[in-house]
């Protein structure tokens, strides 16, 4: 299971996730994706992201530009890196991709990166899965051979519910399987990481 982070990046919560996983059976990888702006301790939020603020204040520190900087152009490479790196301790596969914010974007192109080889791909609160962009997330659904599940949140500016229709198109357009792509009622962006105040 390759596991992409959120802007938030490598933490805790992000551990526990990966042992969770791990504790079903399956070899997890959780890659530093912002590695380019300094190490996982460095750019960990210091605080409690539970308390009144504290999500507000890290954002405020310069997180969404690292989360811009990550292009296409970066992220695709990366992709053959970390999943060479969990093949080789996983064997052949099948690989899934996880990914919570920003990273259900790296998952799902990642499925479309690697057809025949990635056969799960979930997201979580993804945001910017559909933009107007030649290189939109959701257009790599094409080229996957991925089962895919998707949970939105109906308060999510990132992704609001015209994206999650077109996505929804984009799934049923690709004739694969799709478990899911649900939105559920009254929930924030974030809502899945249970060390903020989302």
């Amino acid at each position: 299971m390759l596991l992409y982070v959120d802007a938030i990046g490598l933490r805790r919560q992000i551990q526990e996730m990966c042992d969770r996983i791990a504790s079903w059976g399956y070899v997890v990888l959780a890659p530093h994706v912002l590695y380019r702006d300094g190490s996982a301790a460095a750019l960990a939020p210091h605080g409690d992201l539970r308390e009144a603020g504290a999500r507000e204040t890290f954002f405020g520190s310069g997180v969404m530009d690292r989360v811009s900087a990550l292009t296409p152009d970066r992220a695709g490479p990366d992709a053959q890196a970390w999943m060479a790196t969990l093949l080789r301790h996983a064997g052949d596969g099948p690989v899934g991709t996880v990914g919570y914010c920003m990273g259900a974007r790296l998952a799902v192109r990642t499925g479309g990166q690697f057809p025949g080889s990635v056969a799960a791909v979930g997201g979580f609160h993804g945001g910017g899965l559909v933009t107007e962009e030649s290189q939109s997330p959701h257009l790599a659904i094409a080229a996957s051979t991925a089962a895919d599940a998707f949970g939105h949140a109906d308060q999510d500016g990132s992704m609001p519910l015209e994206a999650v229709q077109t996505l929804e198109e984009a799934l049923t357009g690709a004739g694969w399987e799709h478990v899911n792509n649900e939105i559920y009622e009254g929930a924030p962006h974030g809502y899945s990481m249970a060390d903020t105040s989302m």
